[in-house]
């Protein structure tokens, strides 16, 4: 089978192109970016599609807050083929595979069908993913300095996964405070309350002498004379909040192994770089409108050629410092 890839890229024929289509342009391209890869252009029409019956049916029965969710949701979904026409970056298909199938969790599933209350384990979930796809963001930014011939920037690979690791738990914090800032201005519940059968506190100790007070075994919480029937006593969100900062540890921790692992064999792992972005050696955008030069074949050998000329180009060895 024969394909077709341009060693050295043609950014002036895009450019050139983009400046005399425009904002048209730039949606061929994007457009262009979702059919490049077979399995992500299928699981990306499938997604749409079921994003639009649901808007559909969710107009019928005057839902409009779930209509715009649904049309934030199919914007969203553009934000990936977004970012690789305009900052000429190639997302494996895996990798982009795991960020549709995010959103659409989040938003969809999460939001409209009420998962977060129907699975409990759904958010803590998401929240594992969004560690792994934050560290997978910061990593790639790093790795891409990196290795710019423009940037003297030089971190070995512990040093870049310590990065990546640091970069997903700020924004799993930076998170946190936007929870926090939801529900205290807008008296929302997105850091979710849980039922706990014993507390300890401070506050209830008559001394006044910082001695630890605990009350254990609570089955009722009375609000003003009413029972809230919850069968226990209200922990207003902290439980939440630290679960979710401790799995979006384990996902930038695993993530950031993967990236460790990555630099130090790179160009030998091919399962590895499913996860991590690179510099696109794409086409030009006549190529791109003309279906003619597309690449025939599956997604994955088209991957694993991309890696083969990052390679090649850059002249990359593996990274064996620590």
């Amino acid at each position: 089978m024969r394909r077709r890839v341009n060693s050295a890229p043609s950014p002036d024929n895009r450019t050139v192109g983009r400046r005399r289509g425009g904002f048209r342009a730039l949606l061929q391209e994007m457009a262009a970016e979702v059919r490049e890869h077979r399995s992500t252009a299928l699981v990306y029409v499938t997604l749409r599609v079921l994003i639009i019956v649901t808007m559909v049916l969710q107009f019928l029965n005057g839902n409009y807050e779930n209509v715009l969710l649904c049309l934030l949701t199919l914007v969203l979904f553009l934000v990936p083929a977004f970012v690789q026409v305009t900052f000429k970056v190639e997302l494996p298909s895996t990798l982009e595979i795991i960020v549709l199938l995010f959103i659409f969790s989040a938003e969809i599933l999460g939001e409209i069908s009420s998962f977060y209350v129907l699975f409990p384990f759904w958010d803590v979930t998401l929240h594992t993913l969004n560690g792994f796809l934050a560290a997978a963001i910061g990593f790639s930014l790093v790795d891409l300095l990196n290795r710019s011939d423009r940037v003297k920037f030089d971190l070995s690979p512990l040093f870049l996964a310590i990065v990546a690791f640091c970069f997903s738990m700020t924004i799993g914090v930076l998170w946190e405070f936007f929870e926090f800032a939801m529900d205290q201005l807008f008296a929302l519940d997105m850091q979710k309350d849980t039922i706990v059968h014993a507390i300890h506190s401070v506050t209830l100790d008559p001394t006044n002498t910082n001695t630890t007070v605990t009350i254990d075994g609570i089955t009722d919480t009375m609000v003003n004379g009413v029972d809230l029937g919850v069968g226990g006593y209200l922990d207003i969100g902290l439980i939440d909040t630290m679960e979710d900062l401790i799995v979006n540890f384990i996902g930038a921790a695993v993530f950031s192994v993967i990236g460790f692992l990555y630099v130090r064999s790179r160009g030998k792992s091919t399962v590895l770089s499913r996860f991590i972005p690179r510099r696109k050696h794409g086409r030009t955008i006549e190529d791109w409108n003309n279906p003619a030069n597309e690449p025939a074949g599956d997604d994955t050998d088209a991957d694993e050629l991309a890696e083969q000329v990052d390679a090649a180009e850059h002249a990359v060895e593996p990274d064996t410092r620590p």
